[in-house]
């Protein structure tokens, strides 16, 4: 059984040029600095798929690897909140299965916990490996 982020935007006026632009440019970013070639990140649906007032939509599965959950979490939840921050005016619904993440005007989105360096460790140490400090300063493991 996998468990999956999505994320939704609704607004009654399409993305204008400067936005899908902004879009674009998050979702680039988010998968040049993506730290596991073998999973699944953040991935936007195409636009014309889904429904007229949806701006934004799409999921992220994420890894059984109990020491790749945490990092995958944290840098979907950050690349959403950069899009949240692109798109003014929108709804957002962004939830992990049946479970809703809260919004915060300073923080973003995020779950409590996520970036605590303790239970990135224990959750690593649960899978059998280590923790180690990628580029962006977030916890990433080594297990596999």
């Amino acid at each position: 059984m996998s468990v999956s982020l999505y994320y939704t935007a609704h607004r009654a006026t399409p993305l204008t040029g400067t936005e899908s632009a902004a879009v674009a440019r998050v979702v680039v970013a988010h998968r040049t600095s993506f730290p596991y070639e073998d999973e699944e990140s953040l991935y936007v649906y195409d636009p014309e798929a889904t429904k007229p007032e949806r701006i934004l939509d799409g999921s992220t599965k994420l890894p059984f690897d109990p020491g790749r959950t945490m990092p995958v979490i944290v840098h979907v939840l950050d690349s959403v909140t950069e899009l949240r921050r692109a798109l003014p005016g929108a709804d957002w619904h962004v939830h992990m299965d049946d479970l809703d993440i809260p919004w915060d005007e300073a923080e973003g989105y995020a779950l409590p916990g996520m970036r605590d360096a303790d239970l990135a460790t224990e959750f690593a140490s649960a899978a059998g490996g280590a923790v180690e400090e990628p580029p962006d300063g977030g916890p990433v493991s080594s297990a596999r």
